[in-house]
């Protein structure tokens, strides 16, 4: 039996191919018979273009029902799809075309920095997506007739290759696998205990994990429909929420919610299950929430590598920041440095180890095998503890932590403290060089609209009554905001970029 992504969830199809599966803003609907026959033509494209099972088929596009269809034509034919984020410039296009070496490579027609990367690195095919002019992919296909079925895939073909964020260093292709996007959504179809009657409200990107993997891949594992925004905005989601039963979002998308008046307790009455991840949802949002809408945020934790690793449960309180228990089929540890697993409620790196783990960084070997462990663990880099009923609750990411003075310091502890004084909306802390401590604190907060901003020494103050002396931040700065990438994560990099020159001129002062 194949295990071709695209025939997995073709089992899961309704049976009535009329059932819609994208429902737009504008009223058009796509079915599930549409959705058959359209990324069917695409797929005879890719064959008629030469596109062989594993050639890679780049795509930097606009968020629309036809990018996809090209997804699914992609798993269709066995090519191996590559999106791209539509903040990409020049340089980090260059980047990934030459890593990756599409055959074919699908772009908006506006694009000028995309058309000269592929022009230079000679890319053998380029196309743009949309159906209005003669030679775009959506023109040529609808000529040709539908493939029949998928080609044969076996669990470990791949399927995506995905560019991690780059916050440190070079990008690096996540190579995942058929049999990688399958298991995970069909863990999370059981977790989130998908029902025939669901109906989810897309507003995700689809060109990271969580809007075409998280959302699009439980939909199509559950065979029910969606109302697939181009983008999110708080007053056509307040408008549509009540069409549906599931929302997706990253934090920032649940704080710009509750910031509207038009978003109250009735508006969110149908939907029985709000999901929030790609970046740490704050206790206040949490509350908030709960308070507007007597609903609790689920909260779950994942990565490009796994896809979504833990997740709290439907039929359990929430708390914020707990981000529950590992899905069915991973097996999770928190271990040492010597790998070796730690006791409950000892900090320690998250391990993971299971059918949906990724199948190693493209053309990376050595970096690979640097990331698991001689018994196949994958080493995540992120920082937490389990709780005595297993939930493990993130404490940050081994790269931000600190070596101040031989103690090891965990910024998001120190985060927690801060995000909790009156006033203040969120925080980050980064360690920075130090000539005594090797490294110390930097803290930069931000501040609730209308709230004054307390001194410095006013915030180590109130630091002093929770946190052990060596762990205060040495300097403590306000900003009107925190950069963030575009799913919504601090970008941390930036800052002890942004305020080095400050951090020095405070050492000599």
């Amino acid at each position: 039996m194949t295990a071709n992504l695209f025939e997995i969830f073709r089992t899961r199809f309704p049976k009535d191919g009329a059932r819609p599966f994208i429902t737009r803003p504008d009223g058009r609907v796509f079915s599930y018979d549409d959705l058959d026959a359209i990324s069917g033509r695409i797929a005879a494209l890719l064959v008629e273009l030469k596109v062989a099972p594993g050639d890679r088929v780049a795509m930097q596009v606009e968020k629309s029902a036809e990018a996809v269809f090209l997804y699914l034509a992609c798993l269709r034919a066995g090519a191996v799809f590559l999106p791209m984020n539509t903040g990409y410039r020049a340089d980090e296009l260059d980047y990934f075309i030459a890593d990756a070496e599409p055959t074919l490579v699908v772009a908006d027609p506006a694009s000028k920095a995309l058309m000269d990367v592929c022009a230079a690195r000679k890319v053998p095919h380029v196309l743009t997506l949309d159906a209005g002019g003669q030679g775009t992919l959506m023109n040529r296909a609808a000529s040709l007739a539908p493939i029949e079925g998928s080609v044969e895939r076996a669990q470990t073909d791949l399927a995506a290759i995905l560019y991690s964020s780059g916050t440190t260093g070079k990008p690096k292709g996540v190579m995942l696998s058929h049999g990688n996007l399958a298991a995970n959504a069909k863990a999370l179809h059981e977790v989130w205990k998908f029902a025939p009657d669901d109906v989810l409200l897309h507003t995700l990107p689809i060109f990271h994990v969580h809007g075409l993997f998280v959302a699009l891949n439980t939909v199509l594992m559950n065979g029910t429909g969606m109302i697939f925004h181009s983008r999110f905005t708080p007053e056509e989601t307040i408008r549509d929420l009540g069409k549906t039963t599931v929302f997706m979002g990253v934090p920032t998308y649940y704080v710009r919610l509750l910031a509207n008046c038009g978003f109250k307790a009735d508006t969110a009455k149908t939907v029985r299950l709000f999901i929030s991840g790609s970046a740490p949802l704050l206790d206040e949002t949490f509350r908030a929430f709960q308070d507007r809408t007597g609903k609790q945020i689920l909260e779950r934790y994942g990565m490009t590598e796994a896809c979504i690793i833990t997740s709290a449960h439907i039929d359990r309180a929430r708390t914020a920041g707990a981000v529950g228990w590992p899905l069915p089929g991973l097996i999770l540890r928190i271990a040492d440095e010597t790998n070796q697993p730690v006791p409950s409620g000892t900090t320690g790196e998250i391990q993971i180890k299971g059918p949906s783990v990724f199948r190693g960084y493209w053309r990376k070997p050595e970096k690979t095998a640097e990331d698991f462990t001689v018994d196949g663990f994958f080493k995540t880099g992120d920082l937490a503890q389990l709780d005595p009923d297993g939930m493990v609750n993130i404490v940050g990411r081994a790269k931000d932590m600190m070596i101040s003075g031989g103690f090891n310091v965990y910024p998001k502890e120190i985060e927690t403290v801060i995000d909790g004084l009156p006033g203040v909306a969120e925080s980050a802390v980064v360690g920075m060089p130090h000539p005594d401590f090797g490294e110390a604190g930097l803290a930069i907060v931000t501040m609730n609209a209308g709230a004054a901003a307390p001194s410095p020494e006013a915030v180590r103050a109130a630091l002093k009554d929770s946190l052990a002396s060596y762990k205060i931040p040495k300097m403590i700065v306000f900003a009107e905001a925190l950069p963030r990438n575009t799913m919504g994560k601090v970008q941390k990099n930036l800052l002890r970029h942004d305020y080095r020159a400050a951090w020095d001129a405070n050492l000599k002062a």
